[in-house]
């Protein structure tokens, strides 16, 4: 298979292994909760690559939906590539703006996407999927970097979307109204729902009996594959009602075939699915079947060409209804992230955005939640400084509601919460050893939990007072930790602390602790693994 090579790529595609765990730091004043937790719908404000990271320990594998709306690299958006990966090329183009003059453009693009793919592609659930808006300057190198990181059988399409906001350059280019989002499942799996019919769709449903309006389609097989030859199995005699028999004829007389099969003929007639037609030609009456197909609860595939979404006009209207002035450009319409989520997503699944922007991504799951009364989630992640005035902000307004405001959704708003959290510092070996920016229990013993097993880290369940921190198939994990440096110096696992641990399940106890003041033979009687803190905390495969 084709791959993609760009400047820096043996430098960045491991470069999301290399990055560090950062602490979240709770913001209270800035959220719109009673209590505040990881667990709750999240607005992250720092470098989107650090804080995939940091959500790794909660929330690797539980992804169902991810929607990103990156730079399109137009050359005229001026971001900044800010990842400090070790290589003395990459680091010439730390904060430097990427304009239209920078021949590395592409490359700089490239090398800051692979890893944050990288980490997106961990928080997927294995049935998720991943939606990312692009538009022509990046769409052909985007599609080839997603082959390398998801896999080319993974590819579930390329949507064609009509932004409503034609572009160009005058005659000297093919003005462009469309941008696109690629779609890709993190294993071979292809969920997608079907989608409600418009009213025109809803029209050719013209016949009605006591079981609502309906739509007839003949039983023979019409369009490809539709002779004898092609299913054998399906071309057999039907008794109409006349009792003569019925064979699948095609124009011109050929032996065509049935859309089912004898035994599924059967059960579509007992269901009273099959429904009679007679024409007369020259005076002979021929007998045809129909299967019947109802309008009540019929949904229609998605397609790949998606023209009837409102535009960006009506996104940046909102954002003015919603702020009474123009504080961000080029939003995405919420009804275009709306379809992704309704698309792929069900009652209780997590949506993650890592650019968030204005929020978007927020307003399209509260909506769905208050159209369907469910429970969906989302995550947004943004790094500007516009995090807390204009991202939540605009969540804010959104479950709230805005009393000046045009829209009438916008008037009574949509309820809901969310918790704030900052980026903080790194947990850091060194520093811990320095006595240096101590993580809290709670931080700590996440990070200790996933770095040793790999699995969903559950705050709930830990207990300082004990020191367990969670359990896997195979192991109980124990940490007695403070965040004290005068505390790290003075304690460590003891045999009183041992007697104290809670009745023992049958699983090895990993114990992550200062030091160790009991013996060996203790340690293997109660089924003890000890692991010093801070130096043993990646002594485990995954």
């Amino acid at each position: 298979m084709p791959t993609l090579q760009f400047k820096g790529k043996t430098f960045v595609q491991n470069h999301h292994l290399a990055v560090k765990y950062h602490q979240l730091v709770p913001k209270k004043e800035l959220s719109l909760t009673d209590k505040i937790s990881l667990h709750d719908n999240l607005i992250i404000q720092g470098d989107n690559l650090k804080a995939l990271k940091a959500l790794l320990p909660t929330y690797a594998g539980k992804i169902k939906c991810i929607y990103i709306d990156p730079p399109y690299n137009t050359g005229n958006e001026k971001w900044v590539y800010n990842d400090n990966v070790n290589s003395p090329m990459i680091k010439e183009w730390l904060g430097k703006e990427v304009d239209i003059e920078d021949m590395t453009r592409h490359d700089k693009w490239l090398c800051m996407m692979m890893p944050r793919l990288k980490l997106l592609r961990e928080l997927l659930s294995e049935d998720g999927a991943i939606f990312i808006s692009i538009d022509d300057n990046e769409v052909h190198h985007l599609r080839c970097l997603l082959d390398d990181v998801f896999g080319a059988d993974n590819f579930l399409g390329q949507i064609s979307r009509g932004t409503g906001t034609p572009t160009g350059q005058g005659n000297s280019a093919l003005v462009s109204e469309l941008d696109y989002l690629l779609v890709y499942s993190k294993a071979d799996t292809n969920l997608f729902k079907g989608m409600p019919l418009t009213e025109d769709g809803k029209k050719i449903y013209n016949l009605k009996d006591e079981n609502g309006k309906y739509l007839l389609r003949p039983l023979r097989k019409t369009g490809g594959e539709d002779r004898r030859e092609d299913r054998l199995t399906m071309y057999f005699p039907i008794l109409a009602p006349d009792n003569s028999e019925v064979y699948p004829i095609g124009p011109g007389g050929y032996e065509s075939r049935w859309r089912c099969s004898p035994q599924k003929y059967k059960e579509l007639n007992e269901k009273g699915l099959i429904e009679w037609r007679k024409d007369e030609i020259k005076g002979k009456i021929l007998w045809k079947p129909h299967l019947k197909f109802y309008l009540e609860g019929r949904l229609k595939q998605p397609s790949n060409l998606w023209m009837k979404i409102e535009g960006n006009k009506k996104a940046s209207v909102d954002i003015r209804d919603l702020f009474g002035d123009k504080v961000f450009d080029f939003p995405k319409p919420v009804e275009l992230i709306k379809q992704c989520i309704e698309i792929y997503t069900d009652e209780g699944d997590i949506i993650l955005d890592s650019f968030a922007g204005s929020g978007t991504t927020a307003h399209a799951v509260l909506e769905i939640n208050k159209e369907t009364e469910s429970n969906r989630k989302f995550i947004l992640i943004e790094q500007e400084d516009y995090a807390n005035t204009i991202t939540a902000e605009r969540v804010r307004k959104v479950i709230k509601g805005v009393k000046t405001a045009k829209n009438e959704k916008f008037k009574k708003g949509l309820d809901g919460t969310f918790s704030y959290f900052e980026l903080g510092p790194t947990i850091e070996m060194e520093s811990i050893l320095q006595g240096k920016n101590l993580p809290s229990y709670e931080e700590f013993a996440r990070y200790i939990f996933y770095t040793a097993t790999g699995e969903e880290f559950n705050e709930k369940k830990i207990s300082s007072t004990t020191g367990f921190i969670g359990e896997t198939k195979n192991y109980e994990l124990y940490m007695f930790y403070k965040p004290d440096v005068e505390w790290l110096k003075r304690n460590a696992l003891t045999l009183d602390g041992v007697k104290a641990m809670p009745k023992f399940k049958g699983k090895q106890r990993l114990v992550f602790a200062p030091a160790k003041y009991v013996d060996d033979y203790t340690c293997l009687e109660n089924r003890i693994d000890f692991c010093q803190l801070p130096y043993e905390i990646y002594r485990l495969n995954r």
